[in-house]
This record gives structure tokens, sequence and C-alpha cells, in this order.
């Protein structure tokens, strides 16, 4: 991405003297926004740690980068630090490029450090919106980039139900309980059929699941917590549940109900994170629509249908795409591929930047801003905005799309 150029989005327009009024010359490029603070996640120690996707395009972008270290891998976040300090040397770039932070203390600092202009954040609900208003109360507030949990609704349509019950199950109940359902895309609702039977045939995918092991005991007390709240909600049962293992291990839960249980109680509209999901059955086209509707922002919601039910589906699809960043067709959410085209963010609250992506290609643009140059003196312009381009970069030209001979 680099290498091709685009990411700088070069625009020039050419003086026309003649025009009214006269237009002037010019010229826009994309410059780094300065120093970038990273918050490492507890799931991904290194795909969202301390060389995960947020340092990747900060650096990408121009900027030097200070990381907040997470509490659950303070060692692995220090010897990733020296790999990155050592391949900046290596590149000719001062080894103070990416520094590195433990700490509350320190992590609320970095927040409110006149120097940081960004901060890129993945992990709770409650502490990413407290960072991020600590960013905005700051006198000069700054972009907060945080992703801060996701319910990742599935839904299963009748046709679907009708043609691969089986299939759909195994796949769903393997998407749940992947790494101990720690994945930010987990399926954590799904909407299906009443009587079509999903629960019971995902049961005994759970019964016989090992022993969950999650990733320290803050997390298993939160889940623990989490699922005897749900296990109160009246109306809502326990389908099934894995084997239990020692003391800091857990068992994966499957629970059901009927889809009335969402007007009765925000919980279930709430991520829980770790091996648990709540199938809820819903009636009629009208009830499913309703209850997808009533989602909260989301990264994904995941829709499973047959080619005969294109007017439910296209309708169903229509609602997702106002609550989620990633719409899935006839698989599952868990696993974000890294790309041109991926959209990893989501309406509030799944996201506080729901037009930006923390992973793909796309991921640079939060660490960027546009600055025009006009009537700018040849000798003054940047590089990308010379008559020559002597990056040879792709560049918009009095509003034509130029691409360079390579």
């Amino acid at each position: 991405m680099l290498r091709e150029g685009s990411f700088l989005d070069v625009r020039i327009d050419s003086a026309d003297p003649g025009a009214t009024p006269p237009r002037p010359d010019l010229r826009r490029t994309n410059v780094p926004l300065g120093v970038a603070g990273v918050f490492a996640a507890s799931n991904f120690p290194f795909a969202f740690g301390v060389a995960g996707g947020d340092t990747a395009s900060a650096l990408a972008a121009g900027c030097t980068v200070v990381v907040k270290a997470h509490e659950l891998h303070p060692e692995t976040s220090a010897l990733t630090l020296g790999a990155l300090r050592a391949g900046a040397a290596a590149a000719g770039l001062p080894d103070d490029v990416v520094q590195l932070v433990h700490g509350r203390d320190a992590g609320t600092a970095l927040v409110q450090d006149g120097r940081v202009r960004a901060i890129g954040f993945t992990g709770s609900l409650r502490g990413g919106r407290h960072l991020h208003d600590l960013a905005m109360a700051r006198p000069e507030p700054i972009p907060f980039y945080g992703e801060l949990g996701s319910l990742n609704p599935l839904v299963v349509t009748p046709g679907a139900a009708e043609a691969r019950l089986m299939e759909i199950a195994k796949g769903l109940a393997d998407s749940v309980t992947l790494g101990a359902g720690q994945f930010c895309v987990k399926p954590g609702l799904v909407l299906a059929p009443a009587g079509a039977g999903l629960p019971q045939a995902m049961a005994g995918h759970f019964t016989a699941l090992a022993p969950q092991t999650l990733l320290g005991d803050s997390i298993r007390t939160a889940f623990t917590e989490g699922v005897a709240d749900r296990a109160s909600i009246p109306g809502l049962r326990t389908v099934a549940t894995g084997r239990t293992g020692e003391s800091r291990q857990t068992a994966a839960r499957l629970m059901a109900g009927p889809v009335s249980l969402l007007g009765s109680s925000e919980l279930l509209l709430e991520e829980c994170f770790g091996p648990v999901t709540v199938v809820l059955e819903y009636t009629g086209e009208d009830d499913l629509a309703d209850a997808l509707a009533s989602t909260p922002g989301t990264l994904t919601v995941t829709l499973h249908s047959e080619p005969g039910e294109t007017g439910l589906a296209a309708r169903l699809a229509a609602v997702a795409r106002d609550r989620a960043g990633r719409l899935v067709f006839d698989s599952y959410p868990t696993g974000v591929a890294v790309g041109w085209a991926q959209q990893h963010g989501g309406p509030y609250p799944a996201t506080t930047a729901p037009a930006t992506t923390s992973v793909g290609t796309d991921a640079i643009r939060r660490f960027l801003r546009p600055v025009a140059y006009q009537n700018c003196p040849p000798r003054l312009l940047p590089p990308p905005l010379r008559d020559n381009d002597p990056w040879r970069l792709p560049r918009r030209l009095d509003g034509a799309l130029v691409l360079p001979e390579r």
C-alpha cells in the first residue's frame, strides 16, 4: 500500500484565472497526525498488541507510536517492543519511533498528554468510553478510535434452518467457541425460527467441549458473572454446558429463549466475552426484522438464508447495514481477513468512529489528515504535489484520475 501511494490521496486543481470567481492553484495531500497512542488488547497479544494493526498503520502513516501494554501480557509486550526497535534501527530509523508504557495511570496520562494527536484502543466498553471522554475533554480534543465490544448477531431464516440445520449448528458452535469465545466478532446473539430445533442441534457440540481456559482471571470472573446474570432472566434457559475443569477454567454455555425476551432484558443486547451464546427464537418475519433492528451497533451481522428467500434476505440485509460495519452471508464472522476491502468497525458501541476500520489497508487513514497548498511556490511543494511527480503516485488532476507509468 505504501509503495502504491493512493493513501496520500493527491489532488491537484489547476489555476483558472478566467473562472468566476478566479480559481487558485490548489494541491492537497495527506500528512501524518503526529504521535499516536495505542492501547494493546487483551485477546490478541500480537495482532492487536504492541506490533499489531494500530501500531502498523500509525507507523505507515508516518507517526511515532507510544503503546500502553496490556496487563495480561507485559513480558510479551516487552519482547515485541525489542523486536520493533531492532527493526527500526535496521531500517535507519531512531529506535524510539516506538515506545512502551505500563499501567492504568500511564494509560490515562497517555490520552491526556498534549503531544499525543490520536488514540487507537481495543478493549472494554467501560474502559474505552472512559478514555474516549478524557480525549474529548482535553483543551484540544483528539480523535479516539475505540473498539469497545460487539454482539455480532447471527440470523438463521426459516429456509436456511430447513435446508441445513445440522451444518449451521456445527459451524455456529465452532464459531462461538473459537479461542474460548474471546474473538471480538464472536456471534453472541442468534435469531432462529421457533420450532426448527437449532438450540437442540447445537447442544451436543457444547456438551462435548473441553474445559475452556480464558486469558486471565479478570476475564474469567466477568464471564462467570455474565453467565449467571443471564441465567437469572425469566424465560431464558441453559440448553447445554461444556465439560468443567480445574478452578481456573470454565465451561462453555448455550442458552435459549423466545425473542420476546429482548423487550424485557437489556442484558441480552450486551456482549458477554467468552464461550457463550444466546439463541432467541422468533415466530414470524416481522418479529425477526424487529429483533434485528433492536440490536446495538456491532462489528458484524451474519445472515444465513436460501435462494428462494431473496425478499426476506434483502429486507434483513438493509436492517443489518444500519447496525454493522461488515455483513457476512452464509458463513461465520470469526476470522478477519487483512486486505484492501476489509471493514472492522461499526456503529457505537462497537466503535467510537464507525467511518474507520482497525483492520486492513484503510486503517492508515485514522492517522492522517489532509492539507491543501494554495498558490504555493513550486520550490516549497512537498514531493507528492510537485508537477514532475517524483514518487510516481496516482493523482487526481482537475478531477480526472491519472495513474503513473510503472
